[in-house]
């Protein structure tokens, strides 16, 4: 039991690690980015490729997609994003699904139906253990999950403690008020979305590491992706983090119980959360309309 809880942790670590891109780009942008499972794909392809060519490390090759997926996000927000914006709140949903659909069968014609690892490509590190009291620990598993705590660390503290932190925050809240006094809410977009992008970019090449992917592996990992957000709560990165360990650890549960309850302890874990929130912030808003009549009324007797 201790070990399935100590190895749900680790996994969870991965979950966090992918989802935090996407718990980024909707707490800055307001915007659920369908294609991040698929650009999660893209980016272990291009990681695949130039290891493969180059026979460079994959975490040499990880370092080459970082600014290429950057850029990528910054196109992404500046040809698509931005326009289908402007067109409400549910047009930049059905772009990225469609953009997702794209990535996946263009994947497909290039690469086949073959899947790919990275895992070769490391040595022994792809099944090497530490044994700590009688527990073996993956060290993949380990250098993953550290990597979203420095990951998910440092976006925190740039959001906190930076010029464009405060920059993107203020154009988180209100684009318009932040355009008043000097910011532009266009720039500050596009470069979020190329932070975004390269945590894509990390997560993909953790994928790779890890298992097995194909061109038809991004719908799984945006499931993950939404599920870790939703539980943590897409309004902190470090709620994402829990969010993907409690998702691994409701999966582990469903595991032991049956052998086909891994996907659904983890869909029961989220439904669960998904509900408590909905029901949770009727009642919050219910009850401070109820204590704003109230207050009306008070105001009104004492006139």
């Amino acid at each position: 039991m201790i070990n399935s809880l100590v190895q749900a942790i680790l996994l969870g670590g991965y979950y966090a690690l992918i989802a935090c891109g996407l718990a980024f780009m909707f707490q800055v942008m307001r915007i659920i980015n369908l294609a991040h499972g698929s650009l999660a794909i893209l980016s272990a392809y291009i990681v695949w490729r130039i290891t493969d060519a180059l026979a460079f490390s994959p975490f040499v090759s990880m370092l080459i997609v970082l600014p290429i997926m950057a850029l990528i996000g910054w196109l992404l927000q500046r040809v698509i994003l931005e326009r289908a914006s402007k067109g409400g709140e549910l047009l930049p949903v059905l772009t990225t699904f469609g953009l997702s659909i794209v990535i996946d069968n263009l994947l497909f014609q290039h690469f086949g139906a073959n899947t790919r690892s990275l895992a070769s490509y490391v040595g022994d590190l792809s099944w090497e253990s530490y044994e700590v009291f009688g527990l073996w620990i993956g060290k993949l598993p380990v250098i993953i999950l550290c990597t979203a705590i420095v990951v998910i660390g440092g976006l925190d503290l740039l959001l906190r403690f930076t010029p464009l932190g405060r920059q993107i925050r203020a154009t988180a809240f209100d684009p318009e008020t932040a355009g008043l006094v000097g910011i532009d809410a266009r720039k500050i977009a596009g470069i979020s979305a190329a932070i975004a992008m390269m945590t894509v970019g990390i997560s993909g090449t953790a994928l790779g590491l890890r298992g097995t992917f194909d061109a038809y592996a991004g719908a799984p990992q945006l499931l993950f992706a939404f599920e870790a957000t939703i539980i943590g709560g897409a309004g902190s990165l470090w709620g994402v983090f829990f969010g993907g360990i409690i998702l691994a650890i409701a999966q582990s549960v469903g595991a032991l119980i049956h052998p086909q309850g891994f996907l659904l302890g983890g869909h029961f874990i989220f439904l669960t959360f998904l509900f408590a929130r909905i029901y949770l912030n009727r009642d919050f808003f219910t009850l401070r309309h109820w204590l704003g009549k109230k207050t009306t009324k008070v105001e009104q007797h004492e006139n």
